[in-house]
């Protein structure tokens, strides 16, 4: 018994051109970008922006956001993960309260939901993103959060409530 977990916990540097190998990419080779204008407000950059070959349909990235940076409107297809690594963030989807987020905090927003996220006015945030594709994309984006939408009223701070 300790001889089968000695071998499986021993890295094996033999390559096997038929097995699938684990795919690492190491923090030094990921490409950083700025957040594109016409689906951001202020300033937000994506690093690790990440898509499986079929036939996964996951796609991600770390999208970090400076005090006032948010999304434009947007929905996914088959819905979104958000896990929040630092930072305090808002979030809304249309029609409905805003709620404020805390780092370690995961949110899910189902699928169609116009939505949008990112930095509370005086916070940074930085969350990494998970979502499906469906025939190809993983995001419909919409017009931006305007000032007057991203600022009114009192974030909800409390417990989600359906």
């Amino acid at each position: 018994m300790a001889a089968a977990v000695a071998m499986l916990a021993t890295p094996t540097l033999a390559h096997d051109p038929e097995a699938q190998d684990m795919e690492i990419t190491r923090k030094a080779e990921r490409e950083t970008v700025e957040g594109p204008e016409e689906y951001f407000t202020g300033t937000a950059r994506i690093t690790a922006n990440f898509s499986r070959p079929d036939p996964s349909r996951v796609t991600g990235a770390i999208v970090e956001f400076e005090p006032g940076a948010r999304t434009a409107w947007h929905s996914h297809p088959l819905g979104q993960t958000l896990v929040v690594t630092e930072g305090v963030g808002w979030t809304q989807v249309e029609n409905g309260p805003k709620y404020e987020f805390y780092e370690g905090d995961i949110m899910w927003c189902p699928p169609d939901r116009k939505h949008w996220h990112g930095a509370t006015p005086t916070d940074s945030m930085t969350h990494v993103v998970v979502q499906e594709r469906l025939d190809g994309e993983n995001v419909t984006w919409m017009e931006k959060v305007t000032d007057e939408e991203y600022l009114a009223g009192e974030p909800i701070t409390g417990p989600v409530q359906d």
